[in-house]
């Protein structure tokens, strides 16, 4: 998309009525791509996307191997074996993993085998030690030039061959793959060392105000600490972005172009509060004459006021810009419905929405105005049901309750009320461990 079709669009709808929020988040997410590629040591790639495929260089494992401790035998001269009849094999040598057999295994004969070791010639399946007399012969002090096997065991028993996790030549991880802590294993298990991944995108947050104060300063009277910045800042690196704290700008033209020119080396810049009608102009001024600057009213409640557009960058491409409202839940909520999926996008994943669940609501959800409510709640299992319960106070500007929850029970815009016990969408924002 083009400079002045991303501004075009950035306008559309700046003075028109209240946008739905799947309408919002198409037009941000057109502005933005995915990231550039670079290198990273493995253990530093965890949460990116791979932006290569994986293949097998070798194979894994790279020879037929025991499963587990035991003697590697010709199934045929153990076959009918039991503990009234037991099958007696000469032992003719062992192998530990890490070594090449040296014995070759002839009707009649055995090796003791560890776990991992390769399978020596001749032989076609393992007997478990818990399946042969050795514990009985090392009791009485016996050798074990010979063993009794008291089982039988079918060919390939115990067994794993070799190429069975990777075979040279395979595609062993696609690009697109989001690297956890079973990717970067296998990774570690084909020898890389390093891979090529997208990038994080860096995320500039800013808070604005007046009344705003460090965390940490003296509390005058009449001020605030800043919130957002933290909220935001941590949602965002839970998204896969990497935050840059800004710090507050003050409600003048001097010290809110200084903070936004340092907001330009970054990815997405995300400010908190100067967006709503009622605010102050100084900060859609500013933001007008930085750059292209739409003010949404979106259909949702909390987080209808919505400032999205494109920085100017000398030098370089437009920034895009979102601007949240002030209030800390509307801002954490309209950051989960726009934000993070920009950020996701940035990252190359393809799967941008939280997981959803159906839950019985336990109270009532009240609509007032036609927007849609996103409902703090928290989600429970009984019975092999979900449950959702809203977490307090739905104001705005009540933390606590966003904090209690683990899910926004939504409520359609064309529904009034949501009753309890009827059953509601519940977009999970954590996904505990004790509930699922």
């Amino acid at each position: 998309m083009s400079h002045t079709e991303l501004v075009e669009q950035v306008h559309r709808h700046t003075h028109e009525s209240m946008i739905s929020v799947e309408e919002a988040r198409e037009r941000i997410l057109r502005c933005f791509h995915v990231l550039d590629v670079e290198s990273k040591p493995i253990l530093d790639a965890d949460g990116q996307t791979l932006a290569e495929d994986i293949v097998g260089p070798f194979d894994i494992p790279p020879l037929d191997n025991s499963a587990m401790d035991g003697y590697a035998v010709m199934s045929e001269d153990v076959r009918g074996a039991s503990d009234d009849a037991p099958a007696t094999l000469r032992v003719v040598g062992s192998v530990a993993a890490g070594q090449l057999p040296q014995d070759r295994v002839t009707p009649g004969a055995a090796v003791r085998i560890m776990t991992g070791a390769p399978i020596p010639d001749g032989a076609d399946a393992v007997v478990p030690f818990e399946d042969t007399d050795e514990m009985a012969r090392r009791a009485v002090g016996r050798t074990l030039s010979e063993i009794a096997v008291r089982s039988e065991v079918p060919p390939s028993a115990n067994v794993r061959p070799a190429g069975q996790d990777v075979s040279a030549g395979e595609t062993v991880l696609g690009r697109g793959s989001v690297l956890r802590a079973a990717e970067i294993g296998v990774l570690a298990a084909l020898g890389r060392r390093s891979v090529e991944v997208v990038r994080r995108p860096v995320a500039a947050i800013l808070a604005t105000g007046d009344e705003l104060v460090g965390v940490g300063e003296e509390l005058e009277p009449g001020r605030i600490y800043d919130v957002n910045s933290y909220s935001i800042a941590v949602a965002a690196r839970r998204a896969g972005a990497i935050p840059r704290m800004l710090g507050i700008a003050r409600d003048n033209v001097e010290d809110l172009n200084a903070k936004l020119e340092e907001g330009l080396a970054s990815d997405i810049l995300i400010t908190s509060a100067g967006v709503s009608k009622g605010d102050y102009d100084v900060v859609k001024d500013v933001l007008a004459r930085r750059g292209q600057i739409g003010l949404w009213s979106v259909r949702m409640r909390p987080a209808k006021p919505l400032a999205f557009g494109m920085l100017d960058r000398p030098g370089g491409s437009p920034v895009p810009h979102l601007g949240l409202p002030g209030n800390p839940v509307s801002a954490l909520v309209g950051f989960e419905q726009l934000g993070r999926p920009a950020i996701l996008k940035m990252l190359g994943r393809t799967r941008l929405a939280r997981r959803v669940v159906q839950a019985v609501l336990e109270e009532p959800i009240h609509n007032y105005d036609g927007r849609r409510v996103y409902a703090r709640a928290m989600v429970t299992k009984k019975n092999g049901a979900y449950y959702a319960r809203l977490t307090g106070h739905q104001s705005s500007n009540i933390l606590t309750s966003m904090a209690r929850a683990n899910g926004l029970a939504i409520c359609p815009e064309d529904v009034d009320v949501k009753q309890a016990g009827e059953s509601v969408e519940v977009q999970m924002i954590d996904w505990p461990e004790d509930v699922f």
